[in-house]
């Protein structure tokens, strides 16, 4: 049994280099896209290779834009519009609709329990600390959906966790160098790190929204 999703992993990516030699910059957007659609297509593989490539100069760069910047821009644009898809299928679609296409996603009865739980008691906020942790940030996109939640908050909470979670994958990319692959074997280490940076986020955006409600306050009296 292990062999066999040893198997299908090295196969998954082999076809993400793949992907990524042939088509530069729009492969990474495709990719991205379809693991924030809920596709199994490993973020941590795709960043994390397209890192290695943009720091040994193997990615083209445009109008003396660094080449791990126009990477971390496909990422993060790439993963943020099949959120948005995601999104769009849990307000409009509902359960039943959520579902029937979970069935070709990996997304069940049981994930989408877990996931409706996490929003309900976590609120909007969920929608960025979630996308700094791995296997469940891209399902809240969905819940996300059900509750119509405000789309504009929606994207900014999605684009600030991605950026992150992003960034740390090209900057392991970099130093991992040709050894990329070892990232694999770091999930542990690394859901530590996410959620540490989770609550530096968090406070830092609850700060600016405390502050930004305490300035309409004052200006209305």
């Amino acid at each position: 049994m292990m062999s066999i999703i040893t198997g299908i992993i090295e196969y998954l990516v082999n076809m993400i280099i793949y992907v990524i030699q042939v088509s530069n910059y729009p492969g990474i957007f495709f990719l991205m896209f379809l693991e924030g659609l809920l596709f199994p297509v490993p973020s941590e593989v795709v960043m994390a290779f397209a890192g290695y490539l943009a720091f040994t100069n193997q990615l083209p760069t445009l109008l003396n834009i660094p080449a791990y910047v126009l990477v971390l821009i496909a990422g993060t644009v790439g993963n943020a519009a099949g959120a948005s898809a995601a999104y769009a299928i849990g307000m409009y679609g509902g359960r039943p609709a959520v579902l029937r296409f979970g069935k070709y996603i990996r997304l069940d009865d049981k994930t989408l329990d877990k996931t409706e739980k996490w929003f309900s008691k976590y609120g909007e906020i969920s929608v960025l600390v979630t996308r700094l942790m791995p296997i469940f940030r891209t399902f809240i996109s969905i819940p996300a959906g059900f509750a119509e939640m405000n789309f504009k908050k929606f994207l900014l909470f999605t684009l600030l966790g991605t950026v992150v979670w992003d960034s740390i994958l090209i900057y392991l990319g970099y130093l991992l160098g040709a050894k990329w692959k070892d990232i694999l074997g770091l999930f542990n280490d690394y859901t530590y790190i996410a959620v540490a940076l989770a609550i530096i986020i968090l406070i830092y955006v609850y700060r600016l929204l405390s502050k930004g409600f305490s300035k309409k306050a004052s200006q209305s009296k």
